[in-house]
């Protein structure tokens, strides 16, 4: 497996995470007249991911972090490894907005810092969300490296170990950088990801606002496998893209030649709300120390798509996180979550 020049790579979320942050949910256009339901959400992910590592928690002001503490206390969530960070942000998707880490084999942290602008400028305000994983990386006193072209880290998923995934709606979008093309930014994930081979599948799910990010779609889960979300009902609107996805993977190799294993994962039925299509996928699970969370949605296809979790990570707790108020804001548990590796020799 090659590395980039200097040395770093990109872990798989499923190695040893000394932490996950948070930007805590503070914008009611994010979630229209529903606001208030989400802090409680929230604390259950929190309660979820404290046994297995750290917490680190945005917060814009003192009376946020105050009113984060009240509720985290009463959902018994507020543990001493929580931890608060005053640093401003627009909304709460720092899956996208936040520091993609990278580590070398001595275990020292990098921070990358991808350009940002809010989905292809989908979005008035994303000012201070473009400074948020620079200024985490000050936090933590860690070196940045500044690639200097729009990514957002929800539109690429990895297996550390050289194998990259992602989609052309979204990569290839002159809304994020015009004139790049496929080369050029299968370039730029070498460079800086120490890609050496990127999977390219095409469409994202209706009602995604971010052009087709991956992690609704299609996510490692072990080296040379992932899940991949799939619709049965010919007339769904996700049906065709979703199985032009699937016939992609069949026969895709990976960085190391392995040809891929592809599990099916459900897709609930459609959840709309005031006539707009949610993206409710089941693929945009977070995998943590010890956990994964994954969003159900009150709908019959929960228990098969946690079930289907269950057997591929089995050293693992599956936990459901309520997510028909999160998807309201048109994501979900990996949207709103982003890992820090652990320190320490790297085991890959």
């Amino acid at each position: 497996m090659s590395s980039p020049p200097s040395g770093f790579r990109w872990p798989a979320e499923w190695e040893p995470h000394a932490a996950t942050w948070l930007v805590w949910p503070h914008n009611p256009d994010t979630w229209p007249g529903k606001l208030s339901r989400i802090p409680p959400v929230f604390a259950q992910m929190v309660r979820a991911l404290l046994p297995g590592e750290r917490v680190e928690i945005l917060v814009r002001t003192a009376a946020e972090q105050a009113a984060a503490e009240f509720v985290l206390t009463e959902h018994r969530a507020l543990g001493a490894g929580v931890r608060f960070h005053m640093i401003d942000s627009n909304d709460s998707w720092v899956r996208d907005h936040g520091p993609v880490f990278l580590r070398n084999e001595a275990g020292t942290l990098r921070a990358l810092d991808w350009d940002y602008n809010a989905w292809g400028a989908k979005y008035p305000d994303w000012a201070a969300d473009a400074l948020v994983a620079g200024r985490i990386a000050d936090q933590l006193d860690l070196e940045v490296q500044r690639p200097g072209i729009i990514l957002e880290g929800g539109s690429i998923d990895g297996d550390g170990q050289g194998t990259v995934l992602t989609t052309e709606s979204c990569l290839l979008n002159p809304n994020r950088n015009p004139g790049l093309k496929r080369p050029d930014v299968e370039g730029q994930l070498a460079r800086y990801l120490g890609a050496e081979k990127v999977l390219w599948l095409g469409e994202g799910i209706a009602g995604d606002d971010t052009d087709g990010h991956i992690d609704d779609l299609t996510r490692f889960v072990a080296p040379g496998v992932v899940v991949t979300a799939i619709e049965t009902n010919p007339e769904d609107a996700n049906y065709g893209p979703l199985q032009e996805n699937r016939e992609r993977l069949s026969g895709m190799r990976d960085a190391t030649g392995r040809v891929l294993e592809v599990v099916e994962l459900p897709m609930p039925a459609p959840l709309r709300e005031n006539d707009r299509r949610l993206p409710a996928s089941y693929a945009n699970f977070y995998i943590a120390n010890g956990v994964v969370l994954v969003p159900v949605f009150e709908d019959a296809a929960d228990a098969r798509a946690l079930g289907v979790l269950g057997e591929l990570l089995p050293d693992r707790a599956i936990v459901g996180i309520p997510g028909r108020d999160l998807v309201l804001g048109l994501g979900a548990c990996h949207c709103l979550t982003q890992q820090q590796p652990a320190d320490g020799p790297d085991s890959c």
